[in-house]
């Protein structure tokens, strides 16, 4: 009988435990690279789970921690604002030695009627500071204030005139009023008194709309994978199209944060408003911080506590809020548990003995969740979206280190309520009627997946929303960056 030749995919038993040319599989027989005579007993060992490297890979829930979502029906949200109770001037100049001009104020409005130079009054008594130097004077103010004009003439108490021992020419100085001084049997007239009318800031901003969608064929519907896959939001099994829609709704509802907290209003003249199907954009948390809260540039632990009694002092001329979160990168909060823990050595006396209840054990644990310092509560966590290598994460510099949010809410008036109204100082609204509500849309398309709506042969999911973010109280929260 003639000899057979072993070939690929036959084996000839062999009595020791050794690889020879006749008992061996070479997966990397260049004449078998694609494996098609290779049998289905020869499959490698595959493992059935997806391995989760990246962990928990979702960002949103940040919103929720801080803020509520409440319906809306327009295509705007309008809220005011107080403006302070008490009468200053920042930009005042010291004219002579009797009088003060206030700047930066419309001598020139559109219509007269609506001209106001200030709101002092005769008779008023005002405290004047040079913030430079640090000297101050109290005076009564002796003039009406000329329309169209922020001249006011002022009479000094301690000095025989402005400029004598206190002030020159051109200082520019602030001033409030602290009281009034009147002879006795005065009257008030309308030429030396003057009334005050309270006003309001008004803010807006509009919903934009946020979509998405997920396709699949119908053949590959059919399509079974090897590897047992699962999702963040408990999706499991063998399709892998089920994966890929579980994750794009995933990766939508991400994105319903994220816009809220990256967007921008389109200026007039930018590229965006100028396309042929305008886009408006929305002003979102970073934006709004910016453009009406307060930003910290480069904190770091060599300032230590006085860069940081810094914020409490701004925080004090502002709504003075007692319990604040503070939601940061890596790098920052371990800047405070620096900054914290160095509060421990001889220098301080020990100070975290006392706040881990006298325990030299617990004190060594330096990642500090809350402290108080002055009159101020703070609440420190880790933000993810700031530490993510897909989004904030992904530079070392990225520009936005953490926010400082204050807690509980805030009192404003609602142009479409018509009265005053409790919110936290951050919510979301969404877009909701009893016809439809925009808050979160999902359905399916196609003829594919239990869906019969065409004769398209595949399955398409679609994911729409209509919000947009409030950002009440701006003045009180704080944007710490990386940028001068």
């Amino acid at each position: 009988m003639a000899n057979v030749t072993p070939t690929f995919g036959s084996i000839t038993p062999s009595q020791k435990q050794q690889a020879l040319s006749t008992n061996y599989l070479n997966f990397t027989d260049p004449n078998n690279a694609d494996f098609s005579s290779f049998a289905q007993q020869y499959l490698p060992e595959i493992y059935e789970a997806e391995v989760e490297r990246y962990g928990n890979r979702t960002l949103s829930g940040f919103l929720r921690m801080v803020g509520a979502e409440m319906p809306m029906t327009s295509d705007q949200v309008i809220w005011s604002e107080q403006n302070r109770l008490h009468v200053a001037y920042d930009d005042v100049e010291i004219t002579d030695g009797n009088t003060i001009t206030i700047q930066n104020i419309d001598l020139s409005p559109a219509n007269p009627a609506d001209y106001v130079a200030n709101v002092l009054s005769i008779n008023q008594t005002i405290v004047i500071m040079n913030p430079t130097t640090g000297v101050e004077l109290k005076a009564i103010v002796t003039s009406k204030p000329t329309p169209g004009s922020g001249v006011v003439d002022v009479a000094s108490y301690t000095t025989a005139n402005l400029v004598t021992g206190a002030f020159t020419a051109g200082d520019v100085v602030k001033i409030f009023v602290f009281g009034s001084e009147y002879a006795k049997g005065s009257t008030l007239t309308g030429d030396d008194y003057q009334s005050i009318t309270p006003s309001f800031t008004q803010y807006s901003n509009s919903p934009i709309i946020i979509r998405n969608k997920y396709a699949v064929n119908g053949s590959d519907t059919a399509q079974i994978g090897w590897v047992e896959v699962a999702t963040e939001d408990g999706t499991g099994g063998y399709y892998w199209y089920l994966k890929a829609e579980s994750e794009t709704r995933l990766r939508f509802e991400d994105y319903l944060e994220m816009a809220l907290i990256e967007g921008e209003l389109a200026t007039p003249t930018s590229a965006a408003a100028n396309l042929g199907t305008p886009k408006k954009g929305t002003q979102g948390l970073f934006s709004a911080v910016q453009e009406r809260g307060n930003v910290l540039n480069n904190f770091s632990v060599a300032g230590g506590l006085t860069e940081f009694d810094s914020i409490l002092k701004n925080l004090d001329t502002q709504g003075a809020i007692e319990e604040n979160m503070l939601f940061l990168n890596r790098a920052t909060s371990l800047d405070f548990d620096d900054m914290l823990g160095s509060l421990s050595s001889g220098a301080n006396g020990g100070v975290a003995y006392g706040l881990f209840e006298n325990s030299s054990e617990m004190a060594l644990n330096l990642g500090f969740s809350g402290f108080r310092r002055g009159s101020y509560d703070f609440y420190k966590t880790d933000w993810k979206y700031l530490n993510d290598a897909s989004t904030r994460g992904a530079v070392a510099n990225s520009g936005i280190d953490g926010v400082l949010i204050p807690a509980g809410t805030s009192t404003v008036y609602d142009q479409i309520l018509g009265t005053n109204i409790r919110r936290p100082f951050l919510h979301v609204r969404y877009r909701a009627a009893q016809a439809d509500d925009r808050r979160m849309k999902s359905w399916v398309t196609g003829s594919v997946g239990g869906a019969y709506t065409s004769d398209l042969d595949a399955m398409e999911v679609h994911f729409l929303s209509e919000r947009c973010l409030c950002v009440q109280g701006a003045n009180n929260f704080v944007l710490f960056t990386s940028v001068d």
